[in-house]
């Protein structure tokens, strides 16, 4: 039996001698025991607490009987959706059906419901009654509120009255869960637990709230009115700091959504505990025969070294549910983690990355933060770097010379997100120059989205100006080092507040610089970010002004495709984008035009075969660009496996998957 691993089975539960257990973990993904899966963590986070705890992964939705295969828990059912939201494993931005899921065995696409948090929870209230439920995860946390779903094109209400749960825990919920646990285990009622921090919950009354609070307008009222909904969305956006934050109370018909101020960030010394937990970093043998879980891939020899994230991009969804907030791990608990990596009888002496959400955030954005939070009115990077920023690298420079030094080691690379504007606020110069000569391999990736100031402003990213002076540093540097290392810009279309205009002026940039992206992310509307509440309500919920927001799927095929003028199958499309903008200048034999004038008979043929590629793609349920940036998903893998069931990794960059412990409760 499989003791290195928490149980599954009934089986496995007499294996360790069990004949009851406290809590019953349920998860959309397939059971990965790694610290960069939310359910292992919360699983080893409780068993390190002294309660027993059994995961059930993926069970059969349609089945109630899948539901008791364990057995009632003595004190509560924990429910999370996984590492990423059902809804974007399941769709891509424009809303084809996937039909892969790197969180299944063999990649398998299918084996979670659509809003399997809502599902999961249903189904045990159906087989267990009123025993005490608790969801959270990613897809949890990023619906406390009333929120608007691009999938269904309407506000819906807080996740946690669809689930009929007790509590909902948001962001990083290891001191939550710990918490609710304790009181549970005291036989203390569910009903009663509404003073924990980064927690949600339903009342009838104020009384119930332990906090300060500030009201925000009602889900009905968001739902009808999209200044409202706007509103509501900067208030909640607001408060969530876990120094001066209040809790935020929402009326929902005749109850009261309650959600309490974040939870405290985990210290140093918490962080360390929670990353050397007893993990397996392996999926569960049981996969074996299907082909392992392919998510795994790229975090098995990857460490995660800090969380939160100050970067403020208004698409992402990590400062709603990590927070902005930089906390990291010690050099001692990284060296030791990084040193029984080298053991691995998989490991070739590559490291592929020591990040998180952003790499080179490893320490608080100011001196004041601690004491006071984050400013409520200002970002600490855009659209320009404030004055008070703290940008010395020097602990993380420190951090990686220690890391090259260990025995066994080879390279130790950097594929998190590298935030370009934050390293050139470093004056020393030395952490970028240690960069280029030992942690990239081949190629750097970093995100300027855009070019054209205005749309970069409602992205909540830097002006182009940055990125161009970061580009000339990084070439000196590698030309100095005689290295030949590119860089990658990711790029991103169809942002509330582009318009037509905009993404011709982006693809002339790019003309201009020589380069063309090989992929485009089209903006996902994911729930709880600032730029879904500008695409729904065509507000910016800072300023309350009009935002142009390209709907559309025309416009939006349009713009992905004048990123990628070059490709024969998007000339229709780019023909018809300028002819549109009134933008046939650009059509020509001149070194600053997109297009070159049709031969006979070469449009319909290229026409034709855009059409085939745009049905392929839709047939195979396939996006034509990355992931949503804080919600992404690891690539599936068709690489060997070995006998222990793990994957043969290689040293390529992770295009997809973010390496930070997410979606957990």
């Amino acid at each position: 039996m499989n003791v290195n691993f928490l149980p599954i089975s009934k089986e496995e539960m007499l294996a360790r001698d069990w004949h009851y257990y406290d809590f019953l973990l349920i998860t959309g993904d397939a059971y990965v025991d790694h610290p960069s899966f939310g359910t292992a963590i919360i699983g080893r986070v409780l068993e390190a607490e002294g309660y027993r705890v059994a995961i059930l992964s993926q069970p059969d939705w349609r089945h109630k009987e899948s539901f008791t295969a364990l057995g009632r828990p003595r004190y509560g059912v924990l429910i999370s959706a996984g590492n990423i939201d059902s809804m974007v494993a399941h769709y891509t931005a424009a809303k084809r059906r996937r039909h892969d899921d790197a969180y299944s065995p063999g990649g398998k696409g299918g084996l979670r419901p659509d809003r399997a948090t809502i599902v999961y929870a249903n189904r045990i209230r159906e087989v267990y009654g009123d025993i005490p439920m608790v969801i959270g995860g990613l897809e949890a946390s990023l619906r406390r509120f009333a929120h608007y779903d691009y999938w269904e094109d309407k506000v819906r209400r807080s996740m946690l009255l669809d689930a009929q749960a007790d509590l909902l825990t948001y962001g990083m919920g290891e001191t939550a869960t710990i918490e609710i646990a304790r009181r549970l285990s005291a036989k203390e009622p569910i009903a009663s637990i509404t003073n924990v921090r980064g927690t949600s919950f339903l009342t009838k009354t104020f009384s119930d709230c332990a906090y300060p609070y500030e009201l925000c307008a009602s889900f009905e009222a968001v739902a009808k009115d999209k200044r409202a909904y706007a509103e509501a969305n900067w208030i909640q956006y607001q408060e969530h700091d876990p120094v001066r934050g209040k809790a935020v109370v929402q009326p929902h018909g005749d109850a009261f959504l309650v959600v309490n101020p974040p939870a405290m960030p985990l210290s140093t010394k918490e962080l360390d505990r929670v990353a050397e937990l007893p993990y397996a970093r392996a999926w569960h043998p049981s996969y074996d025969d299907k082909g392992g879980v392919p998510a795994i891939e790229e975090v098995l020899f990857s460490v995660t070294h800090n969380r939160g994230c100050f970067g403020a991009c208004n698409f992402c969804s990590l400062a709603f549910h990590q927070g902005k907030m930089i906390t990291s791990r010690s050099h001692e608990s990284i060296v030791r983690e990084v040193t029984e990596l080298t053991k691995h009888p998989d490991f070739k002496g590559y490291i592929h990355d020591v990040g998180g959400p952003t790499a080179n955030f490893r320490r608080p954005s100011c001196k004041k933060q601690d004491k006071v939070g984050l400013c409520k009115h200002r970002e600490c990077l855009a659209p320009k770097p404030c004055p008070n920023l703290d940008a010395d690298h020097t602990d993380y420079l420190q951090l990686l010379r220690k890391l090259r030094a260990i025995p066994g080691i080879k390279k130790v690379f950097i594929r998190s997100g590298i935030r370009f504007d934050f390293l050139l606020q470093d004056k020393s110069g030395e952490f970028f120059a240690e960069l280029v000569k030992h942690h990239i391999s081949g190629q750097l990736k970093v995100a300027p989205e855009h070019c054209v100031s205005h749309v970069l402003d409602h992205m909540g990213k830097p002006h182009i100006e940055s990125y161009e002076r970061f580009k000339q540093k990084y070439q000196r540097l590698n030309q100095k080092y005689g290295k030949d290392q590119y860089l990658v810009p990711y790029l991103m279309s169809s942002h509330p507040g582009c318009t037509l205009s905009d993404a011709i002026s982006m693809a002339e940039w790019l003309n201009e610089t020589g380069r063309q992206p090989e992929q485009v992310q089209d903006f996902y509307p994911t729930p709880g970010t600032l730029s879904t509440c500008m695409y729904y309500t065509g507000l910016d919920p800072k300023s309350l002004q009009p935002v142009y927001v390209p709907k559309s799927a025309q416009e939006k095929d349009m713009q992905r495709a004048l990123l990628q003028w070059k490709r024969p199958e998007k000339r229709t499309l780019v023909l018809r984008a300028l002819k549109e903008a009134e933008r046939t200048d650009l059509i020509g034999y001149g070194a600053h035009c997109l297009l070159r004038p049709a031969r006979p008979g070469e449009s319909s043929r290229q026409e034709r075969a855009g059409a085939k590629a745009s049905h392929q793609n839709e047939k195979k349920g396939k996006p034509e660009g990355k992931e949503s940036r804080g919600q992404r998903q690891s690539p599936s893998s068709d690489k060997k496996r070995t006998k222990a069931g793990t994957p043969k990794t290689r040293n390529r960059a992770a295009e997809a998957q973010t390496k930070t412990p997410r979606g957990r409760k």
